[in-house]
């Protein structure tokens, strides 16, 4: 599969996935070794007008293990040309001069394909909007939950928390179904719930899913909890009880002893600390993940160009 650009998790294929993985597994050997010097002559642009510190880090990381260059901004917003009235496309146009591959979060939805469409360069997308995507957050995230569980069909996975705005679980959710015989719980407050162009996606592909406002006589039987934040001022009805969401000791009782835990990060409440020693936490291995996945990435876009 030839990659120009990565803007959304529809754009994979399941054989592309797998390829992935295996390129993964490669990085993960290399940065074993030390790294390489193979892409030296690679200069990355990381432009992020809304803040992150794991994407960021990740991909300048990931940049320089395999030897290349990273020129990095990460208030866009404020300390660009934007606030001279500069648009995204000339920014980008500007921009692709100076570098092999730009790294993109945007604060509008569509804000890489925006990109995309004018750019010489591979644009990735590090998350747009509030509702849009974050794809290689999902690709890790995929990654991570077929290294632990060793297989992507026939799981059930339960995402759990602010669904309806959640970038990487509409990305993650656009991956799964891709694969046979699965089964995926969206657990959530009513007004926070998955939206409805996900759930359709998920009927055009003949996935069986369940919406719920609480984990009980779910949490026992998922091979994967997908935790993720509630932001406590958004609740319409001020009397639900964020706890009946949280993953604690108690919470962990009750799963099965060889499914997973993941978050996004950071994380808040949501996930006790006490959780963390606990075998089932994957949550600081996805993160290292996110490490050997977007090497991974960064060079399928380097040798598509070749």
């Amino acid at each position: 599969m030839k990659l120009k650009h990565i803007i959304e998790s529809q754009q994979f294929t399941v054989p592309s996935l797998y390829d992935l993985f295996e390129r993964a597994d490669q990085m993960k050997k290399i940065v074993k070794r030390g790294g390489t010097r193979d892409y030296q002559n690679k200069v990355m642009a990381t432009l992020f007008y809304k803040p992150s510190t794991r994407t960021r880090f990740s991909f300048e990381s990931a940049m320089y293990r395999l030897g290349g260059s990273v020129l990095s901004t990460e208030q866009a917003k404020e300390f660009s040309s934007e606030i001279e009235g500069e648009n995204l496309e000339d920014t980008i146009r500007i921009i692709s001069n100076y570098s092999d591959v730009i790294v993109l979060r945007h604060y509008e939805e569509g804000g890489a394909k925006r990109a995309a469409a004018v750019s010489p360069v591979p644009i990735i997308n590090a998350g747009d909007g509030s509702g849009g995507q974050h794809p290689t957050q999902a690709l890790l995230d995929l990654y991570t939950i077929y290294s632990e569980c060793k297989t992507l069909d026939g799981l059930s996975v339960a995402f759990v928390g602010a669904l309806d705005q959640g970038r990487t679980v509409r990305s993650l959710a656009y991956l799964l179904g891709k694969f046979d015989r699965i089964k995926l719980y969206f657990i959530a407050p009513l007004e926070m719930t998955i939206k409805n162009d996900i759930l359709e996606y998920l009927d055009e592909r003949g996935v069986s899913y369940q919406l719920a406002d609480s984990t009980d006589g779910i949490i026992n039987r998922v091979d994967v909890v997908y935790q993720t934040r509630i932001d406590k001022k958004r609740l319409i009805n001020k009397d639900v009880k964020l706890s009946q969401y949280n993953i604690d000791k108690n919470v962990l009782s009750k799963m099965k002893y060889n499914s997973i835990i993941m978050h996004p990060l950071p994380r808040s409440v949501e996930i006790d600390p006490a959780v963390d020693t606990d075998p089932r936490a994957a949550y600081f291995r996805q993160a290292e993940n996110g490490l050997y996945v977007r090497m991974a990435l960064l060079t399928m876009l380097f040798e598509n160009e070749e």
